[in-house]
């Protein structure tokens, strides 16, 4: 006979806030123009009709810009100023320009984008690095999500909060100010992909911080970060993430890397099993190597292996559609977590009417080629109070974390909101075949 897996769903619901808008460049659009053309762009025309203007119109202009803005935004002086020195003579031309024009300027050339104002949705989580002054048995965490927003574009944002040991959640005040990060060095500019390294220096709480895309690759998003708090060798602990990069047309597997939630490292991954969503990085070494799960073939989970952390040449098939619940595809539902016995894994398994699912499997802890057993009914499936929003029948998760014996499981509903369960990983274990 085979058993279920008692759940524990928690009273907690995270739903997308339109009023959280991050200041994001706009390009008003050219039309075509004949090669003898003499007419001015639009950009250029733009700041023209500023510097027309009278100092009294001046001064209301930029003061009603920044009285309808500023209590949404710090700092949004600098911030248009910044735009205007990002746009001076590139897409106007170099010119003489007082402080109160290059504000005005830089203000016609921003907009505000609402960056979770569809969905927030797809979260994983991790041990916060600071875990001074809790009871016993709690845990403070780091939750990623992705945002979704106007044109279906996706972002990545973080929510902090403690699970305290009686199965309570207690999420922190998130932030009224939301910031997009600044590039602050292109990496291996030599390069024909080079990667990025952002700074968030001026955000105040981690709930600020909002990757928005910032490369041609991303510009249609950031998607699904799988984060792992990674310890190396040496005992290093940093934070690594992979995610879906979208152009529009084509996806990639990314890699984001940070050590202080301050700054983040962006990198392309590469090699031949580089390839297809949803790797999920195992947070440590295993005999000198890299390991990480993957989805070669858009069905089966594969276990990868590597000495370079952003290149992937080789791996194994470990995972097989089995039950009628995943016969579509398999995948991972974030990093593995290590247990006593082995390798916890979460999974996702797609089924009759492309009904997403939550599974489970134990794979082998100096050897996660081997798969131990699994389960063979779903941990989670929709259910009628948890199948409705933007893309029906969808239970979802992008990791989840141990602590002590107890599964803490944020998951997505229907690609649209997020809420957390709780679940024994004795009970887990028991059940799996």
């Amino acid at each position: 006979m085979v058993q279920s897996v008692p759940v524990n769903h928690l009273p907690i619901q995270l739903h997308a806030d339109p009023a959280r808008v991050v200041i994001r460049p706009f390009f008003p659009a050219d039309e075509p123009q004949a090669p003898d053309s003499t007419r001015t762009s639009r950009a250029q025309g733009l700041a023209n009709r500023v510097l027309a203007m009278s100092q009294s119109e001046l001064e209301e202009a930029i003061t009603q810009v920044i009285g309808s803005i500023s209590g949404r935004h710090r700092q949004i002086e600098e911030v248009l100023l910044r735009r205007f020195h990002e746009i001076n003579g590139d897409l106007i031309k170099v010119g003489q320009f007082s402080l109160m024009q290059a504000r005005l300027i830089g203000a016609y050339f921003c907009e505000e984008y609402s960056f979770e104002a569809a969905a927030l949705f797809n979260p994983s989580i991790v041990p916060h690095p600071d875990q001074s002054n809790l009871t016993e048995g709690s845990i403070r965490f780091i939750l990623t999500l992705r945002g979704v927003g106007e044109g279906h574009i996706s972002s990545i944002t973080f929510r902090t909060g403690t699970y305290v040991s009686e199965g309570t959640i207690v999420f922190d005040p998130a932030s009224p100010y939301a910031i997009s990060p600044r590039i602050e060095t292109i990496l291996n500019d030599a390069s024909d992909d080079p990667g990025l390294k952002l700074s968030c220096k001026e955000s105040r709480d981690l709930s600020e911080i909002v990757i928005f895309p910032v490369t041609f690759r991303q510009r249609h998003g950031v998607e699904d970060l799988r984060l792992a708090r990674f310890v190396d060798d040496d005992g290093t602990v940093s934070y690594l993430g992979t995610y879906t990069a979208f152009s529009g047309e084509e996806t990639r597997e990314e890699m984001l890397r940070t050590s202080d939630f301050a700054s983040f490292h962006l990198d392309a991954l590469r090699g031949p099993a580089a390839v297809n969503k949803g790797m999920a990085l195992f947070p440590r070494r295993i005999n000198g190597r890299y390991v990480m799960l993957g989805r070669l073939d858009h069905e089966n989970i594969w276990l990868l292996t590597s000495g370079d952390l952003y290149h992937w040449d080789a791996g194994k098939m470990i995972l097989s559609p089995q039950w009628d619940w995943e016969f579509v595809q398999l995948g991972n539902c974030g990093s593995p977590m290590e247990i006593e016995e082995g390798w916890l894994v979460l999974l996702h398994g797609v089924g009759a009417v492309r009904n997403y699912c939550i599974g489970a499997c134990l794979l082998d802890k100096a050897d996660p080629t081997k798969v131990l057993k699994r389960l063979a009914n779903p941990l989670m499936r929709p259910s009628p109070v948890e199948r409705d929003g933007y893309v029906p029948n969808v239970i979802y998760s992008c990791g989840a974390l141990v602590s002590g014996r107890t599964l803490i499981l944020p998951y997505a509903v229907a690609d649209s909101f997020t809420t957390f369960a709780t679940v024994s990983v004795d009970a887990i274990l028991v059940a799996m075949e």
